[in-house]
């Protein structure tokens, strides 16, 4: 169920990873993981995973046993978690390793969400980075990546409009065109004009 949301060679970690992942589920939710996906390009080949896991986070103790490459696979898989704080805490902590390209369609995933803290915290840690690889990715995924642009401006509407009135000011809008490049060019489905 994971395995086709990272690359082949991958493999074996993922296999890994998904051990060690607890089988309960928050408020005893009869499904592990959601029937919705999310389907990216990287790269020219298609990544999928679930829109939702709803798996118990995994224990520190647990997490510190894993490669590398696996905490790097157990971050990314719990930044779909259906709890938000746990969604922070494993993209803060996937944030703060030295991630692969193959990481970033799950960071871009979660900044098109309503946790206004997570934006926060992503964009803190992005602006100090060199953000071309998601610009690049938001290119290659120009009409998904205007969706969730989209889908953030909404959630400012419901939710944070009162507190940021000013949609320029808002962190959200700060993210998405300072570390993802979005601009009007993207709207207008015109690649050449995106760099």
């Amino acid at each position: 169920m994971f395995q086709l949301g990272f690359p082949i060679e991958l493999y074996e970690d993922v296999s890994k990873v998904v051990e060690i992942i607890p089988t309960e589920t928050y408020n005893n939710v009869f499904i592990g993981v959601s029937k919705d996906k999310i389907e990216y390009l990287l790269n020219g080949a298609t990544v999928e995973f679930p829109y939702r896991i709803y798996f118990l986070d995994v224990a520190d103790e647990t997490l510190n046993k894993l490669t590398f490459h696996q905490q790097m696979v157990l971050h990314c898989i719990y930044s779909r978690s259906c709890d938000g704080f746990v969604r922070q805490r494993h993209l803060r902590a996937l944030l703060l390793m030295e991630y692969e390209d193959w990481a970033i369609p799950y960071i871009v995933k979660v900044c098109d969400e309503y946790v206004v803290e997570i934006l926060e915290m992503t964009y803190t840690i992005l602006k100090e980075q060199n953000t071309e690889c998601f610009k690049k990715f938001c290119r290659e995924n120009n009409k998904l990546f205007c969706k969730s642009y989209a889908r953030m401006i909404s959630y400012w509407n419901e939710f944070y409009r009162d507190k940021y009135s000013q949609f320029y000011k808002y962190i959200g809008r700060k993210l998405f065109k300072e570390c993802f490049g979005y601009s009007r060019a993207f709207e207008r489905g015109n690649p050449a004009s995106f760099i």
